[in-house]
């Protein structure tokens, strides 16, 4: 039996330096992904926390920016993934930690909605997974991309969420 499994991705300290309306965008999906994380633990469910690495930025496990926030409710106990490549299944083993786990549907949420989630969607999608995208819970730097990734796939709004999980 499958269970899903909530995939946050590349919400990092860095980010927030992008831009004002970066930083907003990203602390209102904040808010709406802590709300999934509340309920995907009430329910046992995975959650996955992916970070991005670029060397050549100094974006790399140690270095302030690649931190997550700490208004994120991300623990130490979730399945933490570090990547290189906009798509989180390139190189980094989720896909078999994810059969491990026995998750499906995948719920994603994060940054950069036209970038990294949207490339971990086709991943996804490559890997036999069922994704979907967490409506309220994608962030960008030009909000017209985050409603046309929307747009263009599968998605699922927290209230909806939360009815199907009960």
């Amino acid at each position: 039996m499958t269970k899903p499994a909530l995939i946050v991705i590349d919400v990092q300290k860095e980010f927030f330096q992008i831009s004002e309306t970066t930083t907003q965008s990203l602390h209102s999906a904040i808010e709406v992904i802590n709300a999934a994380i509340v309920l995907f633990r009430e329910k046992e469910f995975p959650v996955v926390s992916v970070q991005h690495i670029n060397e050549s930025i100094g974006l790399k496990p140690g270095s302030p920016g690649f931190d997550i926030p700490e208004e994120l409710e991300i623990a130490p106990g979730d399945l933490h993934i570090h990547k290189t490549y906009s798509n989180a299944f390139n190189k980094t083993g989720l896909a078999d930690r994810l059969r491990e786990m026995q998750a499906g549907p995948l719920i994603l949420a994060g940054f950069c909605a036209e970038y990294c989630v949207l490339s971990t969607y086709r991943g996804a999608l490559d890997q036999d997974f069922k994704p979907i995208m967490l409506q309220g819970g994608l962030a960008s730097e030009t909000p017209e991309h985050i409603r046309f990734v929307e747009h263009i796939s599968d998605g699922v709004t927290f209230g909806a969420l939360k009815s199907l999980s009960g």
